[in-house]
């Protein structure tokens, strides 16, 4: 009989058959807005390109990315605080080096980061396990000398990761990962130290996925997160989920994106079932599953 390559890291589990439970305060519905906060290389390594695909690195390209920085994050920043909602922030270690206003108002807003690599010009996927090891722990020192405290979650650049990436995370002390587009729900994933949680993070409601890969307009991407949380929140009745939207600086940022972004926001914020939902942070999501009696989230 044939048999395909795969992994160890979870079993099969049909969400329908799982224990029940509530998140903090009886909600049912967890919501969090992912940040992507990115440095790139100039005239080098990887980077994502609306118009040349599978080109090199141009002096444009590397300026669009660059906006995001400069002027796309704080734009996003003005929304969130408008709206009142949290946020994980997935950054990019080398950020902190160049940019200390950008980490300064991360610290101020109280936002959770999540490690997401050294910068998303290179791809840990293709080392040896030494130099991604190297890596993890250069992020992990660099992420808490700037942020101030030690981050718990990880998701590698480009969300990619190498056979031992999840071993090597929670043998870095790293109690949740974002990069398993796998479920609604958060599961235990198997490492060779010990359980380690998957935190849902998406792939399709993500605006560099939709944006700049499909070709879909910022409306057609606000249109995804509204018809994504009204289905979801009238599913959360009986079964917990976690909704998820990721953004990027330079994608969001641009200002004919946020328009519909921020409507799109709006009504998730505003439902006439907000009751239902808990708007929050990937390692609040995780620290609460961590206070749940064993078995009621699946695997591990």
């Amino acid at each position: 009989m044939l048999k395909l390559p795969t992994h160890n890291r979870y079993d099969f589990s049909p969400i329908e058959k799982r224990p029940d439970f509530s998140w903090p305060g009886g909600k049912r519905l967890a919501f969090y807005v992912a940040l992507n906060v990115e440095h790139f290389a100039f005239l080098a390594g990887r980077g994502a390109d609306p118009t040349q695909r599978s080109g090199p690195q141009t002096q444009r390209n590397y300026a669009w990315r660059d906006y995001g920085l400069r002027v796309g994050i704080w734009r996003i920043f003005r929304l969130l605080d408008q709206l009142q909602l949290p946020m994980t922030v997935l950054l990019n270690s080398l950020v902190c080096d160049g940019y200390p206003e950008i980490i300064e108002r991360i610290r101020l807003r109280g936002d959770d980061v999540c490690a997401h690599g050294r910068t998303n010009a290179e791809a840990l996927g293709d080392l040896w396990e030494h130099d991604e090891a190297a890596i993890i722990a250069e992020v992990t020192q660099t992420l808490t000398k700037h942020v101030g405290a030690r981050p718990t979650g990880w998701m590698g650049p480009g969300a990619v990761e190498s056979r031992v990436t999840c071993d090597l995370i929670k043998e870095a002390g790293y109690t949740h990962n974002l990069g398993w587009p796998v479920d609604d729900q958060p599961i235990w994933m198997r490492t060779r130290a010990g359980p380690l949680l998957s935190v849902p993070y998406p792939m399709e409601l993500n605006d560099i996925g939709t944006n700049v890969h499909r070709d879909h307009t910022g409306q057609e991407f606000a249109d995804m997160i509204v018809e994504q949380f009204d289905e979801l929140v009238e599913q959360s009745a009986e079964q917990p989920l976690v909704m998820s939207v990721s953004l990027h600086t330079f994608i969001t940022g641009q200002p004919f994106r946020l328009r519909p972004v921020r409507r799109a926001l709006q009504h998730c914020v505003g439902h006439k079932l907000k009751d239902r939902v808990w708007y929050t942070r990937a390692v609040d999501i995780a620290n609460y599953c961590f206070t749940l009696p064993p078995g009621t989230i699946v695997g591990g």
